[in-house]
């Protein structure tokens, strides 16, 4: 079987590509290893910047729905310390250029934008190979394989398609990120939800600890609980324990004000372990015909709100340059890359900026810098 692009990955990145084919006539296919959209979580909420995932969402001719999804006042932030106190509370007056959406449903909104059928679910790569020429061949576990003129990994941290392109292999950041959720807090957990407020809180002591929340639609509250510990101390702990999980993990806070800590010892959900991983500052490659990359399979970095939106763009630039330059597919795709490569080198280099186990002024002085307290 032959196609004219084929995508690996069902996430935004490849998502807004498909899309943006669509739009100008290009067939695709996506292939992705899920059963189906809901086969797990897809995460929390996401800030889709004006100069970033906004412009993606326009080249995919979707801003009227994407303005439907957005949830009202969740740009609001504030920042904590271990004791409760709050040190900067920034509300939401809707001129942050930042909405906030649920990630699962913002992947819904592009899969409704596509042909029945552009997606392929449960199909997972197993291996790929160059067969000259820019053609390449993808095998899938249990169903053959696909020949392809185009292929584009939109795989992830772990992609399969970037060895044609990169040796490079993601790397442990020195953080992992526990996952918790509290459901109904408003009714449930008061105290937590007063704390958090009506968008995103950070809390931290001078060790460098930190709790962060956002507040999701539905009175939930999601808390990202970040450590730097090495790997093998996360090792140590049996989250297939819950109760013993939650200890662990609450010890390191002890003596923090209860509201913050119950948002670990009071969750709703087992905790999620997330270790961070990272691809080298600057990871680019040299041209290789018949295939590129697009998001976190390209320019993987700590989560700070750049992620998505990158991919997204990622999808929207490359589509746009495909369909302006149909007779020179090499050429679209080398420029998307030059493009991609800068774009991926400037969040990485801002991501390194950040201080390592921040004090409160440091990270007050970080979010000013960053333009989230303006």
């Amino acid at each position: 079987m032959t196609t004219d692009v084929t995508i690996i990955g069902a996430g935004l990145g490849g998502l807004t590509l498909a899309r943006v084919l669509h739009l100008h006539g290009i067939a695709a296919t996506v292939y992705e290893a899920d059963a189906s959209p809901t086969a797990r979580p897809q995460g929390g909420l996401l800030d889709i910047h004006d100069y970033n995932g906004q412009l993606a969402v326009q080249a995919a001719g979707l801003m009227d729905e994407f303005r439907g999804i957005i949830l009202e006042g969740r740009q609001a932030m504030r920042i904590l310390d271990q004791e409760g106190n709050v040190r900067l509370d920034q509300p939401d007056d809707g001129t942050g250029g930042r909405p906030e959406v649920q990630r699962g449903e913002l992947r819904q909104l592009l899969l409704d934008s596509l042909p029945d059928g552009t997606v392929r679910w449960g199909h997972k790569v197993t291996g790929v190979r160059g067969l000259g020429h820019g053609r390449h061949e993808v095998t899938l576990a249990d169903s053959g394989t696909v020949v392809t003129s185009l292929l584009v990994g939109a795989d992830g941290a772990w992609s399969r398609v970037r060895p044609l392109l990169s040796g490079a292999v993601p790397e442990y950041s020195g953080q992992s990120c526990v996952e918790t959720y509290l459901f109904d807090a408003d009714t449930q957990h008061p105290a937590s939800a007063k704390a958090v407020g009506g968008g995103a809180m950070y809390a931290l002591d001078p060790g460098g600890r930190l709790i962060a929340a956002h507040r999701e639609r539905g009175e939930t509250l999601h808390a990202y609980v970040m450590l730097s510990k090495p790997q093998d101390w996360f090792a140590s702990i049996d989250f297939t324990d819950p109760a013993a999980a939650v200890t662990r993990i609450a010890a390191e806070f002890d003596g923090w004000a209860p509201e913050l800590s119950a948002l670990i010892t009071d969750s709703d959900t087992a905790p999620v372990l997330r270790p961070l991983y990272t691809l080298p500052v600057g990871h680019r490659w040299d041209r290789v015909p018949g295939v590129t990359l697009v998001g976190d399979a390209a320019h993987l970095i700590p989560p700070n709100g750049e992620g998505a939106n990158l991919a997204m763009l990622d999808g929207a630039e490359l589509g746009e340059a495909l369909a302006a330059h149909t007779d020179d597919i090499e050429g679209a795709v080398t420029a998307y890359e030059q493009a991609m490569f800068a774009r991926g080198t400037a969040a990485g280099e801002a991501e390194a900026d950040a201080p390592d186990d921040p004090t409160m002024e440091e990270l007050l002085d970080f979010f000013a810098r960053a333009g989230q307290t303006s």
